[in-house]
């Protein structure tokens, strides 16, 4: 399997100290401590060298806006940086949001990007939470619309000499750029398929990877066997190597330890940073993100990971993390090899995402579990190969 650590760049001070009778106010310029954001920069730049050095396959990265839930307001700039202090990486941006840039700017950034990294770039593309269209005030009925235009702007710069394009939202005129990625005809392209039926078309059409979900289960098991069929439509086979899953993990010398130290951290997580200022499902549906028939793959009454207000909006406490600990990697390094295996052998998946780091954790102990889950369980996970997609509709596989 390759092993890529998926790390959200979350602002490193804790700002639960802001709530006000419970209440989370409005973040504003008063609550923003500057020096909190330079260590958070600086830190993970520095706890990702130790990436390389324990021999783990990438690095993910990704886009959001307006939260301390992750400082990677522009991606392309952390994976310049990223590109220049390790060699070997892959440097995974998950994902790019292509509804609100500029797609020629975007095709120009992402084949620089290649140039930099010498061809270790994969170049993830994403639609962006709902809450990020109020910030750029773009209505989120033309998200979809938006997404497939500019992906086909930026394809078309990529492999044309020269193209014009017109569209509803972009239009070009006999443009041509320069530099060209290094990967032809471009880096690989992988997309996060968190249920809507409209992406996981896109991703068969386009020949793009996806990761199946976020969390294991009936709405994963659907959105591989329809990943799998549109596939086939245009005469393309699933394989494990298209697929990948997100886990979260922790390593340390027992369960118990595990759910100690790493369970403040999930709980500021789910209370704090993924609440935050979030859009409630209603309204996202009111305004047209998900088509009414976004859904109709799944089985009935099932909606996306990311269509349901419980993901956002549910309230952990330490039991909570001890029960959802039960059926997690988080543990002794035996019981994080044995439960990722489990889950990518389930999906299919031949590439994994794990994410380790959460929150405000210190860069100290971000660094151990790197050290920790490159000595004790990644050389297992390396030298485990999926060879079979369970899900997949078996005639896409015949």
């Amino acid at each position: 399997m390759k092993v890529f650590v998926f790390d959200w760049l979350a602002y490193s001070e804790n700002v639960d100290k802001f709530r006000v009778n419970g209440e989370m106010p409005r973040l504003g310029r008063k609550h923003f401590n500057p020096q909190a954001a330079v260590d958070t920069y600086a830190n993970h730049l520095q706890a990702w060298t130790e990436l390389e050095r324990e021999g783990f396959d990438g690095i993910a990265i990704n886009e959001h806006h307006g939260t301390p839930f992750g400082l990677g307001n522009s991606p392309n700039l952390v994976a310049a940086a990223i590109s220049q202090i390790t060699q070997k990486l892959k440097i995974l941006i998950y994902a790019n949001l292509l509804p609100l840039h500029e797609p020629l700017r975007l095709a120009e950034e992402i084949a620089m990007l290649d140039c930099l990294s010498n061809g270790r770039l994969i170049c993830g593309v994403a639609r962006g939470a709902p809450r990020e269209y109020r910030i750029f005030n773009i209505p989120m009925s033309e998200s979809r619309g938006r997404f497939e235009e500019c992906f086909e702007v930026m394809r078309r710069a990529w492999t044309e000499d020269s193209f014009s394009f017109e569209g509803r939202y972009y239009s070009y005129q006999d443009v041509s750029i320069w530099p060209r990625p290094v990967q032809q005809p471009y880096p690989p392209v992988w997309v996060p398929a968190t249920g809507s039926r409209e992406t996981i078309e896109w991703a068969a059409a386009n020949d793009a990877a996806i990761t199946p979900g976020v969390f294991p289960g009936p709405m994963r098991e659907d959105t591989i066997r329809y990943y799998s069929q549109c596939l086939a439509r245009h005469g393309r086979k699933i394989t494990p190597d298209r697929l990948s899953v997100m886990i979260e993990c922790y390593v340390a010398d027992s369960k118990e330890q595990a759910v100690k130290e790493y369970g403040p951290y999930l709980m500021y997580l789910f209370n704090t940073l993924l609440a935050y200022d979030q859009v409630t499902q209603n309204e996202v549906h009111k305004k047209g993100y998900y088509s009414p028939t976004a859904f109709q793959h799944l089985r009935q009454g099932m909606k996306g990971t990311l269509a349901e207000d419980a993901t956002v909006f549910n309230k952990w406490t330490m039991e909570t993390v001890r029960a959802a600990a039960e059926n997690m990697p988080i543990g002794t390094a035996d019981e994080v090899v044995e439960r990722i295996i489990a889950e990518c052998n389930e999906a299919g998946a031949n590439n994994v995402l794990l994410v380790c780091n959460r929150g405000d954790m210190p860069k100290d102990m971000f660094v151990n579990q790197i050290r920790r889950i490159g000595r004790e369980v990644l050389p297992r996970l390396q030298a485990h190969n999926v060879t079979t997609v369970p899900f997949a509709d078996e005639a896409a596989v015949a």
